[in-house]
Formats: structure tokens, sequence, C-alpha cells
């Protein structure tokens, strides 16, 4: 009898270009300043500066079209340490599991 060779799959690369920016609907603290631009500066309910997020839940900053962030190079530091790939990223990648195939 002859039995077919079990193969692993590995998982695809975890890349911000092949990401949902699932990261963008976090609360996003301001502790240090990157440059900011004040349009997109809010104030959470306890007089802490956050970033600005619409009524849907997105951040301010994040380009709809390309799912990118248009203040990239003044980020905040929360955004600049959020680490691809790491494991907070995977588990909100999978919050939104719909958004991948």
């Amino acid at each position: 009898m002859n039995t077919i060779p079990l193969k692993t799959i590995a998982e695809p690369a975890v890349t911000c270009s092949t990401c949902a920016a699932c990261c963008c609907q976090l609360e996003v603290m301001l502790i240090t300043d990157t440059g900011v631009p004040e349009r997109f500066i809010d104030t959470d309910d306890w007089g802490g500066e956050v970033m600005l997020r619409l009524d849907d839940g997105w951040c301010a900053a994040l380009d709809r079209d390309s799912m990118m962030c248009t203040i990239y190079e003044k980020r905040p530091l929360i955004c600049r340490e959020f680490e691809m790939g790491a494991p907070e990223c995977i588990e909100e990648r999978q919050g939104i599991a719909t958004a991948y195939r």
C-alpha cells in the first residue's frame, strides 16, 4: 500500500502590504512628540492625547484607498513599536479574519 507523504504548508508571510490595517482600529495614545499633525489628535475621556479616530473606529490618518498611513514618517511611538508579525499583530489580524482569503 502506498502512502501519500504529508507536506507542511507554511502560513503566508505577515507583511503590512498584505494587511487590512487592523492595527489602525486600536486606540493610540500619544506619549511622545513625533510631530503628529494637530488635525489627527484627539483627547480621550481622561484628558490624554490620542490619535483621532473616525466614527467607524478607523484612524483618521489612514488612507482608505491604499490602507497606508498618511503620516508614516510622523506616526506615534506606539505605531512605530507595533511590530509586524508580532503576537499582538497576529492577534489583531485574527480579529478580522474575514478580510483575508
